[in-house]
């Protein structure tokens, strides 16, 4: 045995110090291998809505209801199914429904937690009893093992669970046990989630869904280019700031900063008044107008955009002439503009402007913050980067996110591989070298990280400035289209300005070929490889499938923001790969926590299979599998070491 291997083995030996301990640990490996695999939930695109985000958290896209049918099959009616589905869900909020119209509560909690208990045999059967202890919260821990571990040893089994939850009625914690149990099996019932980007802009409550996902048992992210306009922002790039409030303001939702983040927008808003006191900002109009807001107020916001809507435009030119290996130099728009006749020149033509009014903006030096501007968005710096809640949420990011992640075979990314119009990957500068395919998603990947962590300041602002050209770039895997044409949509009447045309990716991605060329790029050969992909909203109503290349991709942006229900049909796709194969689920639209209890209405519209297995797959099939499986054999070998005498057992 090399020194090296040796060295490892006897590192190795500090955890499992005797034969004994490693055969203990080489037997509960095995027996691991050979459970099914845990439930995998991928989501994507949920744009802030927190509560319909939230409510396929706790149904886990169907797999709670599955569960529930695969217990009672035909011996509860749908109705009754419903109901346990939507205590498991809101346990709380339906007990005191059901206290308003049920005469007897002992017997309902008695008949409820019978209920519970079979569906928490069921999920946690895949798991080993360490695993499942683990879920269970501390002062319950006995009292559920007890009652979801089979007993042989005891003779009068119903006897055995009747004193229990008979016991747990009459001292009163039946209500307790109930949302505990409940909590328990959606935690059970998930495995582990996916994430695939864009959990901020749009919707009202980001920073509620990170804060639900920092407590999360298990799960990772790939980025969006709304997270990494945030993360950009959080790290303190001027350009993102400028982008994120914008973003805020267009969707009527200030709350997001202000009371989610604690972000002080006076000094925008005591600038906007000064420097727009006589502009209507027509143009500056809410695209979901906040609810609740006067006229008055509303003006005031409208000026407010408009204001962070001028900024954000210098700063971009800003980054576009200071890096322009970015190649996005027909974005430098404000120094097209003749200020005196109101019109721009684009690519050789001459348009008339719907906004002609720019009172902060120097002609002779377009891009030019004046000492107001400079003011306000140096004292929203500020606000950014001293967030703790921000930051904290960055970190969770950072840790559980990435470009992109291969997990079990899949590959999973937000956006797009960007593309050439033959069908070849595009060749994208970055710094001075091109990068394509998977090395451009990494190397991307590691400057969003060294503007965090990189000891090498240079380095760290190449990192902060690279994430405003993710969010928006043409050549970024997170954007995906020709240019970002907000500008446009401002101050030109011309909806042919106003298209945002899609990377040829888009074009290539429906055949199976394009598909064997991207996973084989990641180094995926096998043909049950999928790729996973958010970002783009599958239109239903356009009879779009999100299952393309002969179901080697599988898009799953169904919509879940609001602004996207009329064009799609839906609320959103996603995705459940549990041991017997792949199956996708869209989504209705959902009203609210209180209608979902009122009315026990799920949001799961339709389930299909994309992929069904003749063989279950079990642990030893997956990654982590793989990882036990080296595991076992380092452990045989430390066995070896230990009886030929080339390592020592030690004393327990």
């Amino acid at each position: 045995m090399d020194k090296e291997h040796l060295h490892y083995l006897e590192q190795l030996s500090e955890m499992y110090p005797t034969i004994g301990k490693a055969s203990s640990e080489i037997i509960n490996l095995q027996a691991i291998l050979n459970l099914p695999k845990g439930t995998e939930h991928f989501v994507s695109d949920v744009h802030g809505e927190y509560e319909a985000f939230s409510h396929v958290l706790k149904n886990g896209s169907g797999a709670v209801r599955k569960k529930i049918d695969d217990v009672f099959g035909e011996a509860l009616n749908n109705s009754d199914k419903s109901a346990l589905a939507t205590l498991i869900y809101y346990p709380r909020e339906k007990m005191e429904l059901v206290k308003k119209e049920e005469s007897d509560m002992d017997s309902w909690y008695k008949t409820t937690l019978y209920k519970l208990i079979e569906v928490c045999k069921t999920v946690s059967s895949k798991y080993t009893r360490s695993k499942v202890r683990k879920a269970l919260p501390e002062e319950y821990a006995y009292v559920i093992e007890e009652l979801i571990t089979e007993k042989p040893e005891v003779l009068n089994k119903e006897a055995y669970y009747e004193s229990i939850i008979n016991t747990t009625v009459e001292l009163g914690t039946a209500e307790e046990f109930i949302v505990v149990l409940s909590e328990l099996i959606q935690r059970l019932a998930v495995d582990h989630l996916h994430v695939l980007g864009d959990i901020y802009d749009r919707g009202a409550g980001p920073h509620l869904i990170m804060d639900r996902l920092c407590k999360y048992h298990s799960l990772d992210i790939q980025w969006g280019n709304h997270d990494i306009i945030w993360m950009g922002a959080a790290a303190g790039n001027l350009t993102c700031i400028a982008t994120v409030v914008r973003n805020c303001i267009r969707y009527g939702n200030l709350d997001v900063v202000e009371e989610g983040y604690g972000i002080n927008m006076l000094p925008l808003a005591t600038f906007a008044i000064k420097a727009y006191k006589d502009d209507p900002c027509s143009r500056f109009v809410f695209k979901v107008a906040p609810s609740g807001a006067d006229n008055m107020e509303s003006d005031l916001i409208k000026k407010m955009h408009k204001a962070i809507a001028i900024i954000r435009f210098k700063l971009e030119g800003q980054l576009i002439k200071k890096w322009p290996e970015y190649g996005m130099q027909n974005r430098l728009l404000l120094e097209h503009i003749d200020y005196d006749n109101g019109t721009i020149e684009i690519d050789g033509k001459t348009y008339q402007m719907l906004d002609t009014h720019f009172p902060t903006i120097d002609p002779s030096d377009p891009y030019r913050l004046t000492d107001d501007e400079e003011e306000v968005i140096q004292r929203l710096r500020s606000s950014f980067i001293h967030c703790e809640k921000l930051q904290t949420h960055v970190k969770l990011l950072l840790k559980k996110g990435s470009m992109y992640k291969i997990y079990n075979g899949n590959l999973l990314f937000h956006g797009c591989i960007p593309m050439k119009k033959d069908g070849s990957f595009a060749k994208v500068n970055i710094y001075g070298r091109e990068y394509s395919g998977k090395a451009l998603f990494d190397i991307l990947d590691s400057y969003v990280r060294k503007a965090f962590f990189s000891g090498d300041e240079a380095e760290r602002e190449k990192g902060r400035d690279i994430m405003w050209y993710i969010w928006t770039a043409p050549y970024s895997p997170l954007y995906g289209r020709r240019k970002m044409a907000t500008f446009e949509r401002y101050f030109l009447e011309e909806e042919e300005l106003k298209t945002e045309k899609k990377n040829y990716y888009y074009d290539y991605i429906n055949k199976p070929e394009t598909a064997d060329m991207i996973l084989r790029e990641f180094g995926l050969h096998d043909n049950i490889n999928h790729i996973i992909n958010g970002h783009v909203p599958v239109h239903r109503l356009r009879g779009e499938s999100p299952v393309k290349s002969n179901g080697k991709v599988i898009v799953i942006d169904g919509g879940f923001s609001k602004a996207y229900r009329r064009r799609t049909g839906i609320a959103g796709y996603t995705l459940i790969y549990n041991s017997y194969g792949l199956t996708l689920t869209a989504h209705e639209p959902f009203e609210s926590p209180e209608t979902a209890v009122r009315d026990e209405r799920d949001i799961v519209s339709k389930r299909e299979a994309v992929e069904m297995l003749d063989k279950r797959i079990l642990v030893g099939d997956t990654d982590i599998g793989f990882k036990m499986k080296e595991k076992i054999a380092d452990l045989k070998l430390l066995i070896a070491a230990y009886r030929s005498g080339e390592i020592a057992e030690k004393d327990n």
